[in-house]
This record gives structure tokens, sequence and C-alpha cells, in this order.
């Protein structure tokens, strides 16, 4: 949440440079504040030359446009989750392990085999127990001749032994893994409702397994209504907070597949998915913070849901990823912040959490999209602020957003032009107004 301490723009302007540290930004923001120092390019800065640089970069650009953004705009930074937002069936890829069960459930030493009992009666013996199920010979079968196996799966998922949970939730899983004909037979025969209640399963493979098959099953339009039917979310939801590392990131891909219909966003949110979401985003390797970033901005096209990550503490994370350039995620915490701006709420903790330095140094090192979502960003936290102007004028933010006019791409060019508008009229209403 916002800060309760004074808002004061030196108060503000200090946390930022803490949170940042050192750079070349705060260089530049330093001789901002010394009319007399001169910077490493041997140009002496002073408030007349703050002005000159905003004027070079709008010369040829008299009017300041609209900086509303676009559907089409969005739909474009969208792209920039392409590596992983089509949510991969069964993307732990740990196949080794599918089927298998513990050696100590299985395997007795020769002298103790007489001292066991017998085995309960299961179904399927010698399916469900099998330790290796051949992807081989699940993609040669039809639709048709699949059937009894997925019915004898569906039974051993109702069944009183965890261990033939966990094989039926396990062999489920591979079957619904790439072939979408087998999803729906395997949706139409009833397994949905009969896979939900192990996602509250004390045993974490069946756990996993059972995440994972339903996760691979809603990647057919027809069982994502099936699912959310079924009362999943919840599920879903208590497997995100207590599942193990690929349970949770599978529980994540789970529920953006959900959110791809449009009536779902608001109620996943409503369940509780944003805060454990944003834990994923905090705590989780590197694989969770992306199937978490992705699916947060997915619900968060929903303006609840903003309000909700903001409350949840999105911010902060989303910020420091992109001071972190280089890790390969600033780009996508940068789409997902330029949603939370879209609220005053989110536009407020951006500035608290030190966001106007973070996304100059994205200006400044940020890739190609990079650069382009750092000044959209920007565009909409000074539209209608003068103290974010000067925010971004003490870190430093004029000399990048000029080479950007010049030399960034056309969005990019056209979006500096919008923010050094609203700075040269910044600097036009202060001067006016002096006595």
């Amino acid at each position: 949440m916002v800060s309760s301490e004074k808002d004061s723009d030196s108060t503000i302007s200090n946390k930022i440079q803490r949170h940042i540290g050192m750079s070349m930004r705060t260089i530049r923001s330093n001789i901002f504040q010394d009319d007399h120092a001169c910077s490493e390019r041997s140009t002496c800065v002073s408030n007349n030359l703050t002005g000159t640089l905003i004027d070079l970069a709008s010369r040829n650009n008299k009017s300041v446009k609209s900086s509303s953004v676009t559907e089409e705009q969005l739909l474009e930074l969208s792209q920039a989750f392409s590596d992983f937002s089509a949510c991969s069936s069964d993307i732990s890829g740990e196949l080794q392990r599918l089927a298998t069960l513990p050696s100590s459930e299985n395997n007795h030493a020769a002298a103790d085999v007489d001292k066991q009992p017998e085995p309960e009666p299961e179904p399927c013996v010698g399916f469900l127990q099998r330790e290796n199920f051949s992807t081989e010979i699940i993609e040669s079968i039809s639709p048709e001749d699949l059937l009894p196996t997925v019915k004898i799966c569906i039974e051993g998922l109702r069944s009183t032994s965890v261990a033939v949970k966990r094989s039926a939730a396990a062999k489920l899983r591979l079957l619904a893994k790439n072939r979408a004909d087998n999803r729906a037979l395997i949706g139409e025969s009833g397994a949905v409702p009969a896979l939900i209640p192990l996602l509250r399963c004390s045993d974490p493979w069946t756990q996993e397994h059972a995440v994972t098959a339903l996760l691979n099953l809603s990647l057919l339009e027809d069982n994502k209504v099936l699912i959310t039917n079924a009362g999943a979310v919840k599920s879903l939801i208590y497997v995100l907070k207590t599942g193990t590392e690929t349970s949770k990131q599978n529980a994540a891909c789970a529920l953006l597949s959900l959110a791809l219909v449009e009536e779902n966003k608001s109620s996943i949110g409503a369940c509780g998915a944003i805060p454990p979401l944003v834990s994923l985003l905090l705590s989780g390797s590197n694989r969770g913070k992306k199937d978490a970033l992705t699916t947060l901005y997915k619900l968060c096209s929903v303006k609840q849901n903003k309000e909700r990550a903001v409350s949840a503490g999105a911010v902060k994370p989303l910020v420091d990823l992109v001071a972190e350039q280089g890790s390969g995620m600033a780009d996508k915490a940068m789409v997902v912040l330029n949603s939370l701006a879209g609220i005053e709420e989110g536009k407020d903790e951006i500035v608290e959490q030190g966001g106007i330095a973070a996304l100059v140094e994205a200006i400044e090192d940020g890739s190609v999209k990079g650069k382009e979502f750092a000044v959209l960003i920007l565009v909409q936290l000074c539209a209608d602020s003068v103290r974010n102007r000067g925010l971004l004028v003490r870190e430093g933010g004029i000399p990048p957003l000029v080479a950007l006019s010049q030399a960034g791409t056309v969005r990019a060019k056209h979006k500096a032009e919008i923010l050094l508008g609203y700075l040269r009229e910044s600097r036009q209403e202060a001067s006016s107004s002096s006595p």
C-alpha cells in the first residue's frame, strides 16, 4: 500500500535514489541539481539547457498528441508474453516421473515379503500399477480404443488407495498432454470432477499430477467450462498456495488458461488468486515468476483485479524486475506495470516504489521493446501530474528521452515527444507564474 509518510518531492526522490543506487541516471540527477557542474559529455547543464533539450525534441512536432493508450497498442504490448503465454501443456517437463510410484510402495526386501499384508484390492491391477506408460502407444491409439483406458483411470481417481489415485492422475496427465481429441474424450468421460478433489490431496505427487492433468485438459475450450463449472478455481488457488514449485507453476498456468474466457477473470480474482500469484512473483523460480507475470497480466485487464494486485503488493516486485535489466523479465514486468498504471492507486504506488527511476534506466539500457514500454508507462504517470514530471526531470530523464525521440522506434519516438511536451508545458507554466 502507499506509504503514509509525508508525500514530498524531495522525500520520494531520495527514496528512489536509495532504491536504485548510483548510476548514470543518478549522476545526471546530481548534475541537474548543480548549475555549475558539467556532464561527462562536457556539456554544461542548466535550467536553460533543460528547456533547450525539450525544445529540440519537439522542434519538428509542435503539437503534442493525445496520450491515451489504444487497444491496438495494448495488444502489441502483450506480445512481450509470446514466449510463454501460449500456456504449453505439462509445463513442468518432468515426464520421467509420470506414473512412477515410490519404491517403498512397490519393492520390499525379499526377507520381508511374507510379512507384508496382502495388497488391497485395486481396479485395473497391471495397468495403474505400471511404472511406465509409453507415449508411443498413446499417440497411436484412437479415442474409441482409448475409452476403456480412460474409464479405468477415472475409476482409479476414486480409489481409496493414494498410490492408485496418483498413478491414475499421472496417466490422465500424460493422455491429455498433446492430443486435443484425447482432452475431449477425457473431459466428456467425467474426469474433471474426479480430479478436482485430488488438488487438496496431502500427497504432493498426487496433487502435482492432478493439477497438471487439469492444466492439460483446460487447453481445450469446451473443457474450460467443465473445469470452472465443477468449482476448480478455489482448489487451483489452494495448490498455488500450498503445492510444490512445479504444482504452483502449473496451477498458475491453469488459472491463466481459464482466464482466457473473459467472464472468468473477475471470478478468479474474487476467489483470491491475486495474492498467491504475487507471492509466486516474489519467491518463485524464474519459471514461476514468468508464469505469475503472465497470469497477472491476463487477470489485470479487469479493473477490480488491478486494485487487488496493487493491494496485494504486486508493484514492488514488478519495479524490482524492471530494475534487473538482463534478467529476461524486465519487459514482461513493464507490461503488467503498464496495466496497473491505468488506475490512480497503481500510479501512486509505482512512484512510491521507485518506478520512475527504474523506468528511466530502462529507457537508457533496456531492449528496444523495453524502451517502448518504459516511455508508455511514464506517459501515463506524467500526463496529469506536475509532481511526477518534476521527479522525472530530477531522475535525469530528459537526455535519454531526447535520444529516444531521435533514434527510437516510431512508437517510442512518438511517446517520447509526448512526454517531452509535458515537461516543456510544465516549464512554461512555471515560468509564467514566477514573479
